[in-house]
């Protein structure tokens, strides 16, 4: 892996990495930018780095006042870069980033630094450099072959498959697309199913008896006697082999096809003890289990509030819903704590965590992981906006309005996050008495997506309250 991480930072740049993050918290992007820059210098391959740094300065370009006689010289500096890319890779990524720190979406630039991070050996900085390209126009199909090639070459089958998906979604009738997508999701496919590795299809079964047990699973959906009878002889086989993982766990698969979640908990909570929890997948199937089975129960509860409405049956019902909705949160904190806990610096674990303390209602605990996750270019405007919601739910508006007014700025169109952060935005104005401003919000949404939410009811009957008014 060419990625370096925070912890991998010396002293003195992760105390520079520290002084950037806080830099942009108080958005003074020059000097994050140049803090950014330094560190880079001296560790190119901190990718986490590179990408607040890329983020700054979007965020500072997009501030910045245009000017009719400002004439770009970056055509002449990514050809410098270029030549440099056979005999110095390092030093043309250093001056693509002279360019990008004033054009941060300059397609030639980002283009001509995916040659030179692959020529460097840096291929997830030449992924970054096009999911930037990407990130600026969502339809450039050009772009989004190069990064499904980009992806061939690493490997990486799932995400090669998600960018062709992109590029059918844009055209429908795109052959080679359709065919490379097809391509990818079939390789993915073997792979996890292991066949890459196995000489022969011997080399993945035992014997015969389990090569016909085996293709019966793997057809169309098991249901009826069949999969009872694929039980039944899988827990024979079990009873005679009771420390085989394999058995154990194909027992936890077959249940759960068989929606019967109690059984599958046990059965794969059975296999995680086997291993002596170093198989951590298995923990994570069953928390996601458990959680199906709640919500599972959440929606019969909310069926049946639906459907009745006696006031003493609602009540009970209500109960039980509220405690199984307590309880999934309940486990979905504590598989984000054991997460943080493994590791502690990984900022998209904190951001989850402080989701889930937020779903929970816990808004004090989910500040200062929220408050960490901003630190995350990822992570960071979903984490302002939870950030914002639980200072307004801790009644500090003042602090809830900068937050999120702060995320509001950093995102140029109105896309999915940004019409949250603003619907937000307008419910704390509107709880601050500032009515207008909480209109505008309003209307900004109104827009662009009519359907979103109660936007449409507030902004049409503020104007029937101008014309009763009139």
């Amino acid at each position: 892996m060419a990625v370096k991480t925070e912890k991998e930072l010396s002293e003195a740049l992760r105390a520079l990495w520290l002084k950037a993050v806080a830099a942009i918290e108080l958005r003074n992007f020059g000097y994050a930018i140049s803090l950014l820059q330094e560190i880079l210098t001296q560790e190119p391959q901190f990718l986490t780095g590179r990408e607040l740094l890329r983020r700054a300065e979007v965020t500072k370009s997009k501030s910045a006042k245009k000017s009719l006689f400002n004439i770009s010289t970056a055509s002449f500096t990514v050809m410098n870069a270029q030549r440099k890319i056979k005999k110095d890779p390092k030093r043309a990524v250093e001056i693509l980033e002279k360019v990008l720190e004033k054009e941060p979406y300059n397609r030639q630039a980002n283009l001509v630094l995916k040659e030179a991070a692959l020529a460097a050996g840096w291929p997830e900085i030449a992924v970054f450099a096009l999911r930037t390209l990407v990130e600026e126009n969502p339809r450039d199909v050009k772009v989004l072959h190069a990064l499904g090639r980009l992806y061939h070459q690493l490997g990486d089958s799932d995400q090669e498959e998600e960018i062709y998906n992109q590029i059918t979604a844009i055209d429908p009738l795109e052959a080679e697309a359709l065919r490379l997508g097809k391509d990818a999701s079939a390789r993915g496919s073997m792979k996890r199913g292991g066949w890459t590795q196995a000489e022969s299809y011997r080399d993945l079964i035992k014997d015969k008896e389990e090569a016909i047990s085996l293709e019966q699973q793997s057809r169309l959906r098991l249901t009826g006697e069949a999969l009872d009878q694929q039980i039944a002889e899988t827990y024979a086989r079990h009873k005679a082999e009771p420390a085989n993982i394999d058995l154990v766990r194909r027992l936890g698969a077959l249940t759960e096809q068989k929606e019967d979640f109690e059984a599958a908990i046990r059965w794969y909570q059975s296999a995680a003890d086997l291993t002596k929890g170093a198989d951590t997948g298995l923990a994570r199937k069953v928390s996601d289990l458990k959680i199906k089975r709640l919500e599972q129960e959440i929606a019969a509860h909310e069926e049946f509030l639906s459907r009745h409405n006696a006031d003493e049956v609602r009540a009970k019902k209500s109960e039980e819903l509220k405690a199984a909705k307590a309880k999934r949160a309940e486990i979905l904190i504590n598989d984000a704590l054991e997460r943080v806990a493994r590791n502690p610096t990984d900022l998209q674990l904190r951001f989850e965590l402080g989701k889930n303390f937020f779903h929970a209602g816990r808004f004090r605990e989910a500040v200062p992981e929220l408050q960490r996750a901003r630190q995350n270019p990822h992570a960071r405007l979903k984490a302002m906006n939870l950030l914002g919601c639980c200072y307004s739910e801790l009644e500090m508006l003042d602090l809830a309005m900068k937050q999120l007014e702060e995320a509001s700025k950093e995102i140029l169109s109105m896309d999915t996050t940004k019409k949250e952060i603003v619907y937000n935005l307008g419910l704390v104005y509107e709880r601050m008495g500032e009515g207008d401003k909480s209109l505008a919000c309003m209307k900004q949404i109104y827009e662009v997506d009519y359907g979103y939410r109660d936007v449409a009811r507030r902004v049409e009957s503020s104007y029937e309250q101008n014309i009763s008014h009139g």
